[in-house]
């Protein structure tokens, strides 16, 4: 694909992996804000649209031969992908993540007052994540895939409560910007995951923890955003 300074940023991140690497490293928001052009993105992440066009130049290619086609595969595989891997990881993670911030902020606290903050905001995160995924498991997941099997001729859908898909994945986007924000005040808090250099390696690990939460809250949001969402939108749109 030949990237532009006005294609947008979702659509950069959905041509290859190693195209979304670049967004991630430097900070350009691809899930939550990805109807922007790239250098609407870059002027708000302060970084150059040359200095992105030509990292996009050169890793556009580093594709990761394992990962699925989302846009194309079936989506009750997508749906069982997200729960088994981003669903999975999410709820694997909090209590890690919440006894490391709690090891810390004993140790160093008094010292560091950051540490609290981070704690108290990966506590709203963890919330918000834990009850967002519920609604997706238990009503728009399910009517995802009954949508896809009555498409397929293998039964009929029952009106959903909610009248149209568009319903809950619109309140499922504006979760995702709650959470996307929370993470961002995360990094901020935590000068962008770097310990200071008098602490312990149990603060340098939730740092990496809360680094790698974020980025595969991105890449999580990114694909129900832009893939599962207007696919979903467009096969109810196809079945009514």
């Amino acid at each position: 694909m030949n990237f532009r300074t006005d294609t947008r940023v979702n659509e950069i991140a959905l041509s290859n992996p190693g195209a979304r690497r670049v967004l991630e490293d430097a900070g350009l928001d691809y899930c939550c804000g990805g109807g922007k052009s790239l250098q609407d993105a870059c002027l708000h992440a302060g970084v150059t649209t040359d200095e992105i066009l030509n990292q996009l130049r050169q890793n556009t290619g580093l594709a990761a031969p394992a990962e699925t086609e989302w846009t194309s595969a079936p989506l009750a595989e997508l749906t069982r992908h997200i729960r088994e891997r981003h669903h999975q990881y999410v709820r694997d993670s909090i209590p890690r993540v919440r006894a490391l911030l709690a090891k810390i902020r004993e140790k160093h606290g008094a010292k560091h007052r950051e540490i609290g903050e981070i704690e108290k905001l990966f506590g709203d995160v963890a919330r918000e994540m834990t009850s967002h995924m519920q609604k997706e498991e238990q009503i728009l997941f399910p009517h995802i895939d009954a949508l896809e099997r009555s498409a397929n001729g293998s039964g009929s859908v029952e009106p959903p409560f909610f009248q149209t898909v568009r319903n809950p994945i619109h309140a499922m986007m504006q979760e995702h910007d709650v959470a996307g924000e929370l993470v961002r005040q995360i990094r901020r808090a935590s000068n962008d995951y770097k310990a200071p250099a008098d602490t312990c390696t149990s603060h340098q690990a939730a740092y990496q923890e809360l680094k790698q939460f974020e980025e595969d809250l991105h890449l999580h949001v990114h694909i129900e955003n832009n893939i599962l969402f207007p696919r979903a939108v467009e096969l109810e749109t196809a079945t009514v």
